[in-house]
């Protein structure tokens, strides 16, 4: 990551953690390409349409971190590029590990 990254906001919840996503479909993989302006950018390999881009989020977080796709819903933008992702089971300390992110990168 570098200096111009704005850090991470992650928010604990209730059995979980809730931050944003910054969402580039119609990309050759599905890959995280570090944060923007507070949230997660992820280029996704599939195009932003009948929820295509959607299911591929939730599926690439699910492997990423290990959690049920059950786990992972989708609280704000659905049909926009920034999201705002609810994820159950999982400690900020482990997101930012499992998604290749340092402590640095992030602010509660």
């Amino acid at each position: 990551m570098d200096e111009l990254t704005a850090a991470l906001k992650i928010q604990e919840v209730d059995g979980g953690v809730v931050f944003g996503v910054k969402v580039v479909s119609g990309s050759s993989k599905t890959i995280i390409t570090g944060t923007l302006g507070g949230m997660v950018k992820i280029k996704i390999a599939a195009a932003a349409e009948k929820g295509k881009a959607n299911q591929c989020l939730v599926e690439f977080l699910a492997k990423q971190l290990g959690v049920k796709k059950n786990f992972i819903s989708i609280l704000r933008g659905k049909t926009s590029p920034v999201k705002s992702v609810k994820i159950l089971s999982i400690s900020d300390e482990r997101l930012l590990k499992k998604l290749g992110l340092n402590k640095k990168d992030s602010s509660k």
